[in-house]
């Protein structure tokens, strides 16, 4: 299978007539409630289930992503439509667990082994317990590992070496607070201007509240068919999205302060183009992780849709709204559509599925077929899925 040091050894997802997406759903993004993650993670599961024209008796495997709920949270939730016997896999990687739990579901349908396989990630607010504060270890710094502290020194560096302004980089949150008032799925639903978000609460450095992603819950799901099961079930063609592409790695030591994090996206991104066979600037759509306003352009020039050092130049003349050149986070991102973690990364590849189909109601990207969902998760890690429209 592939990893960012594999990626040449031949599109493993073209076997057994392709993977595709046949069916999305999700619970809208919310602040947190006393809702069970059971009710958000249905509605999504029963959503995908009506939009593929797949029942549930037919689904094989799952594999549930999420970071907060606790250990075997997916039998819990799907016995609800039926015990079935189906496989049922946790997958847990922060931001990416949702990511990875559809990685996992594509190479299961890719191998042969299922023909219809569910991706569902689903979470609660937790408390955000990580991994790397318990490694044994004393630490230089209370604040070195805050992602808020080190992506408000990577934005000073990104302004000072780009010659871009605070305003430029505060023009992400106005694009994708702009396009999530456009998705009723998301966890913000105003348009916000300029001077509201550079005059929101200061989190730390030129990082403004209304420049930084909430945390919340929700649910997003994925109906995964092989191209074989597609004619034997019967389902319509024509609105089963192909994933072309499926890479993931892990960082490696950096540099300079920060550098590693945009070179495992930079990597990762380069590994997913070649096993899909396009080049960065043939994507119509890209969603990726905006946590923080200066990701999003660190990351589209490390992606490569616009030229090194020409991120903020290329939101500010419009190439990264939806109907310009490659609408970046159309769904309106991490910072508009929200971050609930384990359902983030299905999120992501939902609303490309809609926007191929030509389905995103309000908020369509005209005559895109090509796609890139792109996400890290803390440690940190990396996954890229290539979508295209169908033929």
């Amino acid at each position: 299978m592939s990893n960012t040091n594999q990626s040449t050894a031949g599109n493993w997802l073209d076997a057994h007539g392709g993977v595709f997406i046949a069916g999305v759903g999700l619970h809208p993004y919310q602040f947190p409630t006393e809702t069970p993650y059971i009710e958000l993670g249905l509605r999504a599961v029963r959503a995908a289930l009506e939009d593929s024209g797949v029942s549930w008796a037919r689904v094989q495997s799952a594999y549930v992503g999420t970071t907060s709920i606790g250990m075997a949270a997916g039998r819990v939730m799907l016995r609800h439509l039926g015990s079935t016997g189906l496989a049922v896999t946790q997958v847990e990687n922060a931001s990416a667990s949702g990511s990875f739990a559809f990685r996992q579901a594509c190479m299961e349908v890719a191998s042969g082994m299922s023909d219809v396989v569910l991706a569902v990630g689903v979470d609660k607010h937790g408390d955000g317990r990580r991994a790397a504060n318990k490694d044994g270890l004393e630490r230089l710094s209370e604040t070195a590992t805050i992602p808020a502290v080190k992506f408000a020194m990577m934005a000073r560096t990104y302004l000072r070496e780009r010659g871009a302004s605070v305003e430029e980089m505060a023009g992400v949150a106005v694009k994708n607070h702009g396009n999530a008032a456009r998705n009723p799925f998301a966890q913000f639903r105003k348009p916000r201007t300029l001077e509201q978000v550079l005059a929101s609460p200061r989190v730390v450095g030129d990082l403004t509240v209304q420049q930084c992603c909430p945390r919340g819950e929700g649910a997003a799901a994925v109906m995964l068919v092989s191209g074989n099961a597609i004619r034997k079930l019967g389902l319509d063609a024509r609105r089963c999205v192909r994933v072309k592409a499926s890479v993931a790695g892990s960082e490696r030591p950096e540099v300079q302060y920060g550098d590693s994090a945009v070179e495992l996206v930079r990597t990762s991104a380069e590994a997913a183009f070649e096993q899909a066979g396009i080049a960065p600037k043939e994507l119509d759509l890209l969603e990726l992780h905006d946590a923080f306003s200066v990701e999003e352009l660190l990351y589209s020039e490390a992606i490569g849709v616009c030229d090194p050092g020409e991120g903020a130049r290329y939101l500010a003349r419009g190439a990264s709204h939806i109907g310009g050149r490659c609408a970046i986070n159309a769904s309106g991102g991490l910072i508009g559509m929200g971050h609930p973690l384990g359902p983030t990364g299905i999120g992501q590849l939902a609303e490309i599925t809609r926007q191929l189909r030509g389905e995103a109601e309000g908020r369509q990207h005209p005559n895109a077929r090509w796609g890139m969902a792109h996400m890290i998760g803390l440690g940190s890690v990396s996954v890229a899925h290539v979508l295209s429209a169908s033929a």
